[in-house]
């Protein structure tokens, strides 16, 4: 069994070059292939992220955060901003032994950068 996040987006072609730039994903499966896209997976790593092109409420409050296991947290802040998304603040230490940077992708979902120290 695998849980694969679906993330709902007006905005289909920044989101999926955020999470490119940002986290190194590809594009592994489109629907249609040809024509207006509807639907993208990404590969980052072993797990799946969906992208679906729908007129999402931006202004919702998010009720799911995405937490993603990274090599190296602070490298990645910058990339972040470059990226079209928001650094909330400096990473942290955590007292359970991970890194931790709080970010948000370009429609404001909330993602958590996480680095075991």
């Amino acid at each position: 069994m695998a849980i694969k996040p679906i993330i709902r987006t007006p905005s289909l072609k920044p989101m999926q070059a955020f999470y490119e730039q940002v986290l190194g994903a590809t594009e592994v499966f489109r629907y249609p292939a040809r024509g207006k896209v509807f639907f993208k997976t990404l590969q980052i790593g072993d797990a799946q992220l969906d992208l679906v092109s729908v007129d999402a409420d931006l202004d919702a409050a998010p009720r799911v955060v995405l937490s993603l296991d990274v090599p190296d947290v602070d490298a990645l802040l910058p990339v972040v901003e470059a990226a079209g998304g928001r650094v909330q603040g400096p990473s942290n230490d955590m007292p359970w032994g991970q890194r931790v940077a709080h970010v948000f992708d370009p429609d404001g979902n909330p993602v958590n950068l996480t680095q075991e120290l």
